[in-house]
């Protein structure tokens, strides 16, 4: 990860975000203007390991997922040293898109804590990335953003600036909500149909599936499958 050097440092900040940002608000990545948005290795283990289930924040956990994938693709066979764009046209269309780039750790920083800190915490690990991106680029303005207020407690006892993450903005944009169908690959039936259960009730017929796939419906959205 290598940001760029701003030429005036008050209006470029670096955002760091803990996990539970993007578990709130899957939209956080794009909501932070002309300014740049770190993610620290660790929040997408706790991301990854969070996204099974039909729970709320298994949703919006894979709802982030996608964000970031699409935004990844959309940048082509470019670096992730170099981040990628916010400025993602192929997600918004109301013409208010972030300007900022999102930054990934691509590295193993070592970091430094307290030792009453310990390292393999996760928060403690995401605290020490911030710290870290802090001294090795001073004239940025580096901050943590967590919904966590133990964190950003912490956060202020090293002296690293903190804030808490608020998003009271209405959607506008429909395109960040999901389309409402699922239009199905040719290998579909192939992939899922050893997980497929089938029942009559009612004069309907009722069909229960599993696979990768179907962690991406939504209650009410309609299933197509071209030729059946």
């Amino acid at each position: 990860m290598t940001p760029a050097h701003p030429q005036h440092t008050h209006e470029k900040r670096l955002f760091v975000l803990d996990t539970n940002v993007l578990i709130h608000d899957p939209t956080a990545l794009f909501r932070f203007h002309e300014h740049d948005v770190f993610l620290p290795m660790v929040v997408l283990e706790e991301l990854d390991k969070n996204k099974m289930g039909v729970s709320e924040v298994a949703r919006n956990v894979r709802q982030a997922s996608r964000f970031l994938n699409d935004l990844i693709e959309a940048e082509g066979d470019s670096s992730l040293e170099n981040g990628v764009s916010l400025d993602a046209n192929h997600i918004f269309s109301n013409g208010k898109n972030p300007h900022g780039r999102l930054y990934f750790q691509t590295e193993l920083i070592e970091t430094t804590l307290p030792p009453n800190l310990p390292s393999n915490s996760p928060d403690n690990a995401i605290l020490g990335v911030a710290l870290k991106l802090r001294d090795r680029y001073p004239e940025r303005d580096v901050i943590l953003v967590s919904k966590d207020i133990n964190l950003r407690i912490k956060a202020n006892i090293v002296n690293l600036k903190a804030e808490d993450y608020f998003n009271d903005q209405v959607l506008e944009d429909a395109d960040l909500l999901p389309r409402g169908f699922h239009d199905l690959p040719e290998n579909f039936w192939e992939e899922h149909s050893k997980n497929m259960h089938s029942w009559k009730e009612q004069g309907h017929t009722f069909y229960r599936l599993s696979g990768p796939l179907t962690e991406e419906w939504y209650p009410g959205e309609f299933i197509s499958l071209i030729g059946d």
